[in-house]
């Protein structure tokens, strides 16, 4: 009876474990949350569901969670059996070309899965560069880079787009946006300049207001710090980028190096990361440049010392794109030393991209042999997965198919209108000033619309859409080009030429009442942008020759930053900076024909002449064509 008894008993305790297992395996798979464990508990303080998780992890478990791969790499094996804890998508890393927003879903979906099915069931953070809209979507509302968005001066705005942008990301699955940049742009040779809202630190600082928009409002007694996404579906984890003074480089060169004292640092470069932590933004990108010589992704005193112990920065800091390999020069040439370096900085999650098994033994190794503590590693992943439990991502790591009809949503394409509309800055308006050419007419006999950006969404919407360096043509993604916008803009009974360069004699005989010329940079990205002489290219000052040499033009220049036009302004009756407006070409064509005011006020000196460089408000050789703040004003004409 006794060994009866005993055996029955064990049988029944095998039967309780294997239920116990299987109950586990199938909630980890699914999402649920079996609440006999604290950490998938939602009603536990946040705290308490870290501290819970953290002390059920393996050193394998929690290396993962610090790894960061590209969706080109990634599988449901992958992110099972390495424990990762972050997958995203580079600029052009997509399902698909032209893959829809259902496709992005069950994509992100198919990785999760992987995720959720391993032994403790952390979802992984999808994450991708949501820098002007949901650019590397097709079909998604391409709003105008910050260069142009820091000429409104209008934070709503900013956040309302912020909001906008969020919607769209989340249309495709995706929780985290590595969003906004918040550098401060001193030198316009440089190739992100576009991606700067301003070279003045207060106007970088109200265009925070961005944070909320993506992440949502921060509620009231929060404390300072501690991250905050809204986590009701239709927000994003924001990042804020790239710590820092990325804007400040000698000659504007890409991940180089910005020589400045600490007090230059701190007035010009810090300030608007104060204001990113006091409105709850989720994580850091730690920047390629480095500090009078000292490479950021290896700056313990800034990444560590700064930002998390005396700023209380309590969300996660992410290396860029190979970050870590970067740290040397040429990148790679001794990883083990860059990882004990960019670990030991203070950096969380390694967006790794590809190697991600190299890097994952070398942290373990590195760990067994105390290399890194394990304390580093323990602050590391409490900061992911605090990130992750505030987005409730434990609660709802799968999307759905809710949103997809918010991708390129008409109401967003009208708010990138507005924007467009805000940013264009006025900088000449006839040949003397009781001449006005703009606003112009609607009705005119036969007007000609010129150059290489009239027709071309590609050269206006620049880098960073649908690929990484952009791309010229109109077949990336759907918009409206500016000479659509014009063709619809006019009356009925004017006759609209395209030609995009025409020759002096034909524009001489052809009676044209006016043409608008619209030319200005290709697209391009980061170091490929780099420029030492900032030339419109040849044959946009061919077409301004042939054009404004001969009849009453404007010209419409679409660029990412200021660019040399003293030397044409003679020739030019009417000059606007649309900078790199996006899909929403109308918005333009809002201003040009009169149906609203020019009000862009220049969120950056315009300078005559490269030698100059760099030039900023207050330096003493300070002696711009168009002054910091300046831009001439239109008044709307009433129906």
């Amino acid at each position: 009876m006794g060994r009866q008894w005993f055996s029955t008993c064990c049988i029944l305790l095998l039967l309780a474990l294997v239920s116990c297992n299987s109950s586990f395996a199938t909630a980890a798979a699914t999402g649920s949350k079996p609440l006999h464990l604290k950490y998938k508990d939602p009603k536990q303080p946040v705290g308490a569901r870290i501290k819970d998780l953290v002390k059920r992890m393996t050193l394998e478990e929690k290396i993962g969670q610090m790894v960061q791969i590209d969706l080109t790499v990634a599988s449901s094996d992958v992110m099972k059996n390495y424990y990762l804890g972050s997958v995203l998508s580079g600029g052009g890393s997509v399902p698909s070309p032209k893959a829809s927003a259902a496709a992005w879903v069950n994509t992100v979906n198919g990785l999760q899965k992987g995720a959720l099915s391993t032994r403790l069931g952390i979802p992984m953070i999808y994450g991708i560069d949501a820098v002007h809209g949901h650019n590397n979507v097709y079909n998604a509302t391409i709003f105008p880079h910050n260069v142009g968005l820091g000429v409104t001066r209008d934070p709503q705005l900013i956040k309302k787009i912020g909001a906008a942008t969020a919607k769209e990301v989340r249309a495709t699955g995706i929780p985290y946006a590595f969003a906004p940049c918040i550098a401060v742009c001193r030198d316009p040779r440089w190739g992100r300049c576009y991606e700067s809202y301003s070279e003045d630190h207060t106007i970088v600082q109200k265009m925070t207001e961005i944070i909320p928009g993506l992440q949502g409002d921060l509620p009231a007694n929060s404390r300072k710090g501690v991250p905050f996404v809204d986590n009701g579906g239709t927000k994003v984890a924001a990042c804020a980028k790239h710590y820092m003074g990325d804007g400040g480089t000698t000659k504007g060169i890409n991940e180089n190096n910005t020589v400045i004292s600490m007090n230059g640092l701190m007035s010009i470069h810090m300030p608007a990361y104060l204001n990113s932590i006091s409105k709850g933004v989720a994580t850091i990108m730690v920047s390629y440049s480095s500090w009078n010589g000292k490479k950021m992704h290896a700056n313990r005193e800034l990444v560590t010392g700064f930002l998390k112990d005396k700023l209380k920065f309590r969300g996660f800091v992410i290396s860029d794109w190979q970050g870590i390999d970067r740290i040397t020069s040429p990148p790679h040439a001794n990883y083990s030393s860059s990882i004990t370096a960019g670990v030991g900085a203070g950096i969380d999650m390694i967006m790794v991209a590809y190697n991600y098994t190299e890097l994952i033994n070398d942290m373990i190794y590195q760990v067994k042999n105390r290399i890194i503590p394990v304390s580093r590693i323990d602050d590391a992943v409490k900061r992911i997965l605090r990130v992750k439990f505030v987005m409730g991502l434990f609660e709802k790591p799968l999307a759905d198919l809710s949103m997809v009809n918010e991708l390129g949503k008409q109401e967003h394409r009208d708010l990138a209108r507005e924007a467009v509309r805000k940013s264009l800055v006025l900088l000449k308006n006839g040949k003397s000033a009781d001449k006005p050419l703009l606003p112009l007419p609607k009705r005119a006999a036969k007007i000609l619309v010129a150059g290489s950006h009239a027709d071309n969404l590609g050269n206006q919407c620049g880098g960073w859409t649908i690929t990484w360096q952009g791309q010229t043509g109109n077949d990336l993604t759907s918009g409206t080009t500016i000479l659509k916008a014009v063709k619809s803009a006019v009356a009925p009974s004017t006759q609209v030429v395209y030609s995009e360069q025409p020759d002096a004699s034909f524009v001489k005989s052809s009676k044209f009442s006016y043409a608008i010329v619209v030319v200005g940079e290709p697209p391009y990205a980061e170091t490929q942008g780099d420029s030492l002489n900032l030339t419109i290219p040849a044959a946009g000052l061919s077409t301004i020759n042939n054009v404004c040499g001969s009849i009453k033009c404007v010209v419409v220049l679409i660029s990412g930053r200021p660019l040399v036009i003293e030397p044409y302004l003679a020739k030019i009756d009417a000059l606007v900076a649309a900078w790199l407006p996006g899909t929403e070409g109308q918005g333009v064509t809002d201003v040009l024909f009169g149906d609203y005011g020019f009000t862009g006020k220049l969120a950056r000196n315009w300078f005559r002449s490269v030698s100059q460089l760099p030039m900023n408000v207050g330096d003493a050789h300070y002696d711009p064509l168009f002054p910091f703040g300046f831009g001439l004003t239109t008044e709307p004409i009433k129906s």
